[in-house]
């Protein structure tokens, strides 16, 4: 069977821009931007977490370029620093402000469903793709926490209201029949090793990032969060509503490289490796491995997860959230043009 053309495209760090557009033109491929003005898109990438991890390696391997994009692609430093009490460094060069001005952004749905609910300033957007639809976090405790029931009456560390982090938390606690407001303490700010290393928490919601980090730390996982399979909304690409009105043409695309950066990063394990040396700092091989391992399970058709919107929209079911329905918050049309034309399946050919 023929393999794909991102298969047959080796990773270079520091040459691969170079390389992946040399590539396309050996293979009959003439790259958008050799023939046609580049679009300037700027795209803000919220936390440092696995699933931007194809969207690194994307910008590396010059697939927005491919496109017919021109991409800034960013940090804030709030994520930095949230990254850095981790044990993560993010380069300098690399972190952004981020703002209006930034179209696109990868995040998690339900903090921007709820900030959307909640927040009279907040910038309305819509999900157009979504890489995380089921929740397969981790809880990491305590030496001395050994049973799940002992989490009971702990403090339990989050991100913040209404992120991802916050609503696995209020998703977990009803799971077990417990009341997150008597039953645990949940604490905002606190999904960091140094907040677990200080004691200021008991354990704390990891994404794949602080696991890993945890795990190297000598902690364990007392709770495997994916057998619940509990739908998620989670970092999806979340764009600028009154931006997609004159901009259909650039998100087609950028959608277009989403579907593409994870045909890249499953295919091409260097592309990954080298991207989370550059952008996160990880080049440790037993930490890279250990990251490459949940990639494998991005899913190839990025759909927004509508199952995923509703379950938020359920966890935070106050009155201004019964206002609206879950096609308010996502548009699949971008997706299913290119699952519909077989575009998607012929990366994987």
């Amino acid at each position: 069977m023929k393999r794909s053309w991102f298969a047959q495209i080796r990773y270079r760090p520091g040459r691969c821009r170079l390389g992946f557009v040399v590539a396309l033109l050996l293979i009959g491929i003439s790259p958008a931007g050799a023939q046609e003005q580049l679009i300037k898109l700027r795209v803000g990438l919220g936390d440092v977490s696995l699933n931007k991890v194809p969207f690194v390696a994307a910008y590396e391997a010059g697939i927005y370029t491919k496109n017919g994009l021109d991409v800034e692609q960013f940090i804030t430093q709030s994520a930095a620093d949230v990254a850095r009490r981790t044990g993560v460094t993010v380069p300098k060069e690399l972190i952004r402000a981020g703002g209006r001005d930034t179209p696109i952004v990868i995040g998690g749905g339900s903090p921007m469903i709820v900030r959307w609910t909640t927040d009279a300033q907040a910038d309305d957007r819509v999900i157009i793709a979504c890489t995380d639809p089921m929740v397969r976090w981790r809880i990491i405790a305590r030496p001395g926490i050994t049973a799940i029931e002992q989490l009971k009456g702990k403090r339990l560390g989050y991100s913040g209201y209404g992120a991802v982090t916050h609503f696995v938390a209020l998703s977990f606690a009803k799971i077990m029949g417990w009341n997150p407001e008597r039953d645990l303490s949940l604490m905002a700010g606190a999904n960091t090793m140094d907040a677990l290393e200080s004691g200021r928490v008991d354990a704390l919601i990891a994404s794949e990032l602080h696991e890993m980090m945890a795990l190297s730390a000598g902690y364990r996982i007392l709770v495997d969060l994916s057998k619940y399979n509990i739908p998620n909304a989670g970092s999806g690409v979340n764009v600028s509503r009154a931006w997609l009105k004159d901009n259909r043409d650039a998100a087609r695309r950028f959608a277009k490289s989403t579907v593409e950066m994870i045909a890249l990063v499953q295919r091409n394990k260097p592309a990954a490796f080298g991207a989370m040396a550059k952008w996160y700092g990880v080049t440790d091989p037993e930490k890279q491995e250990h990251f490459y391992r949940e990639v494998s399970n991005l899913p190839r058709k990025p759909y927004p997860s509508v199952e995923g919107i509703k379950k938020v929209m359920e966890t935070y079911n106050y009155h201004e959230m019964r206002k609206y329905k879950p096609e308010d918050f996502y548009d699949n049309s971008f997706i299913r043009e290119l699952d519909q034309s077989k575009y998607i399946d012929r990366l994987y050919d």
